[in-house]
């Protein structure tokens, strides 16, 4: 997907524009040459341009970074310090599933040693079999600190292993002022990500079927493999259930960090992700920005001549 920020928008549309014109000037002038044969007219329709209908009143927000994009035309709907690092806390899940889900069967089963880790867990317990799904439920649903040492511990050559293979995919999709150290999203020396790259992976999470069912599911009972140890899973993100159009996709905190969300929504037709980074009111901001680009911005349809 490729991003064009607000100031490239209107000479992305003049340049449509002047296509439009140059190619109706070309045939009402009768200089094409009689060799060529009187084809058909076709046309072709682009993805609808959105445009700011109203541009007062911006909102303003406390996070550090922030980003608001839409799907299907690539344009930047908000943006406050997209490309800076910041630390990404739990929205590290994101990539720590894409790793998992490129690794592991669902079905494959994975014996839990002996995890030390800060932070959120689902209680996993030393010996416990369970499942890689019922891992990835805790994972992106409760943002369990313990599954994701548990998936990068059971990787081929360990630990450090799967963490090579985090920043590596991250490589792979072009997020460029992205970098992790674990699996969890713990604060650490140089861990970082940006709202852009957080959208990036999460456009290429949510292509994921089991993804973007997991991180669309409200709450979930996983149980060990014997099925002796139940695990009662809410999804963190208040937004998902209550915001209409909302369909995930992760959370993150830490102290340090302060309030991370990204946010996947489907409303009018039209896809957005907004990621922000560093806010003191990670839900309510969220909010405000889905108000906000759904009130102020109008979809408009763009058909030019294809000959």
């Amino acid at each position: 997907m490729i991003f064009i920020k607000p100031k490239d928008q209107f000479m992305f549309l003049a340049m449509l524009a002047f296509i439009f014109i140059s190619s109706t000037a070309l045939a009402a002038s009768g200089n094409i040459p009689e060799i060529i044969p009187t084809l058909a007219k076709t046309t072709e329709t682009f993805a609808p341009i959105p445009t700011l209908s109203n541009k007062s009143g911006f909102p303003i927000v406390s996070a550090q970074g922030a980003l608001a994009v839409d799907l299907s035309s690539g344009i930047s709907l908000y943006e406050k310090n997209a490309d800076s690092p910041l630390l990404p806390a739990s929205t590290t899940k994101i990539i720590t599933a894409l790793v998992a889900l490129d690794n592991y069967p669902l079905d494959m089963t994975i014996k839990v040693g002996n995890v030390r880790v800060d932070g959120q867990k689902m209680g996993l317990k030393f010996g416990e079999e369970m499942k890689v799904e019922d891992l990835l439920y805790g994972l992106l649903v409760y943002s369990a600190n313990d599954a994701a040492e548990v998936l990068a511990l059971n990787f081929p050559g360990g630990r450090e292993n799967f963490i090579a293979a985090m920043n590596k995919k991250a490589g792979e999709l072009s997020l460029n002022h992205s970098k992790f150290y674990n699996p969890s999203g713990l604060d650490g020396l140089g861990h970082v990500s940006t709202a852009r790259d957080l959208v990036r992976v999460s456009e290429v999470a949510m292509r994921n079927s089991e993804f973007s069912k997991i991180v669309g599911t409200k709450d979930i009972v996983v149980k060990s493999v014997d099925n002796r140890i139940l695990h009662r899973l809410t999804n963190i993100n208040v937004l998902l259930g209550t915001v209409p159009g909302v369909l995930g996709v992760k959370t993150g905190w830490t102290e340090n960090a302060r309030e991370n969300l990204v946010t996947y929504i489907e409303r009018d037709g039209h896809k957005v992700f907004i990621a922000i980074l560093g806010s003191q009111d990670r839900f309510g901001e969220t909010k405000e920005l889905i108000d906000w680009i759904f009130a102020n911005y109008n979809w408009q349809s763009v058909t030019l001549p294809s000959n």
